[in-house]
């Protein structure tokens, strides 16, 4: 997340960037919206590192955000849209299948489109979305499968896969960074497809950072995002 971070200041050289993390990692978002505020800024636009309107972005953030606004005289937050879906993404995650050596005009192959998952049926329908797009689009056959919370999981998407005529498979990331449910997507995909092409998260590709700039832009302009003041 550090690293795409630089890459947006690349691509952006006049915008102040900052990292903030929901949990597990520092700083957080209340450290990093207060530090803002004792550097003097009152206007803060928060872009979600989230592939989806899952809980940490229905839920989570703008939790946080409420509480540290409530407590900041005239700070306003505005909170920007999540960064998925979005086609420069899917490009990112095709791109990484077949810098892997998959190969899409194969028929013979399988592909698994993992993501996260959720108790929220909605994101998993848009991960399910995109994956029967890819599966019109190319010879491949393409199915869904999540890490958590939600159903199919990769053994049961790829049982799937093979009743329609897959004989080899590879798994495409839908997550921005590796971490424990890429690596337990990974494990999961070895044991019901030994050898099966694990494809590398979206990371720090500038399409990435374009789509964080796209987010930003449309939030400034009221195109998108929530505003929260205190």
């Amino acid at each position: 997340m550090r690293a795409l971070a630089d890459v947006v200041r690349t691509r952006s050289p006049g915008a102040d960037v900052r990292v903030a993390f929901l949990d597990l990692s520092a700083p957080s978002v209340g450290d990093a919206l207060a530090g803002l505020y004792a550097e003097g800024h009152r206007h803060v636009v928060a872009v979600p590192l989230l592939l989806g309107h899952a809980y940490h972005a229905r839920v989570d953030l703008p939790a946080l955000v409420d509480e540290v606004t409530g407590s900041l005289p005239r700070l306003s937050v505005t909170v920007a849209d999540v960064l998925g879906p979005d086609p420069l993404l899917e490009e990112v995650a095709l791109d990484r299948l077949a810098a892997g050596g998959a190969d899409l005009a194969d028929p013979d192959l399988g592909v698994v489109l993992a993501a996260v998952g959720s108790s929220h049926d909605a994101a998993n329908d848009v991960v399910a979305r995109i994956a029967r797009g890819w599966d019109g689009r190319h010879s491949a056959r393409v199915a869904a499968a999540f890490a958590s919370a939600a159903r199919p999981d990769v053994p049961a998407a790829i049982t799937r896969l093979r009743a329609h005529g897959a004989r080899r498979f590879a798994v495409a990331s839908w997550f921005f960074a590796p971490g424990l449910l890429p690596d337990r997507i990974g494990a999961s995909a070895a044991e019901v497809a030994p050898g099966a092409l694990v494809a590398a998260p979206l990371g720090t590709d500038p399409r990435v950072a374009a789509v964080v700039l796209d987010r930003y832009d449309e939030a400034l302009t009221g195109a998108a995002g929530t505003v929260r003041t205190a």
